[in-house]
């Protein structure tokens, strides 16, 4: 089975745009997103999907009672840490800050955990394969990021999307007024 993940797109979304369409483009059968939508100016984004989504609030929700109204047309959207089966049986769980699981990932196949803005894949010895997409939105890194699960075998590959132009350096203004 083929997963998309992705987290943290912070109302970017031109960004969304294109995490949704390279799902499309890969058939995922599933996506899931760990956190960070901030508004739901993203939800419209979404309606793309050819595949069903499981989403977490992340830390920075403005309006859940929206979001979850939103929501209801598209998927799941829940509060973290939670888990799930995936059509394949592969057990998952999802979190947006990785420390909310308080190290018990025991029994679980797959963690997909966000917040930090950086990507990661690790497969823990004999314990569950942890995947951070990284950031959709790329405000922080200037490259947005999103992960791509295959369940069999279980295993990850990070996905560059679209780069960011450089952002604009700050003007500074040198003026006597206020020294």
């Amino acid at each position: 089975m083929r997963i998309g993940v992705f987290a943290d797109s912070h109302d970017h979304v031109d960004n969304v745009r294109h995490a949704v369409a390279e799902f499309n483009r890969r058939e995922c059968e599933l996506v899931i997103f760990a956190g960070d939508f901030v508004s739901t100016l993203i939800l419209p984004q979404l309606r793309a999907l050819k595949c069903r989504i499981v989403a977490s609030f992340g830390d920075n929700e403005g309006n859940k009672v929206g979001m979850r109204s939103g929501f209801r047309i598209l998927g799941t959207l829940a509060d973290p840490p939670f888990g799930f089966r995936a059509p394949d049986g592969t057990r998952i769980l999802v979190t947006h800050q990785f420390q909310l699981l308080n190290n018990d990932i025991e029994g679980c196949d797959l963690v997909v955990f966000a917040h930090t803005h950086r990507p990661y894949v690790k497969q823990l010895e004999n314990g569950p394969l942890l995947v951070n997409p990284g950031e959709t939105s790329g405000w922080t890194y200037r490259q947005p990021t999103i992960a791509i699960v295959e369940t069999s075998p279980l295993s990850a590959e990070i996905v560059r999307l679209p780069d960011m132009p450089p952002a604009p350096a700050r003007q500074i203004n040198h003026s006597s007024k206020y020294r």
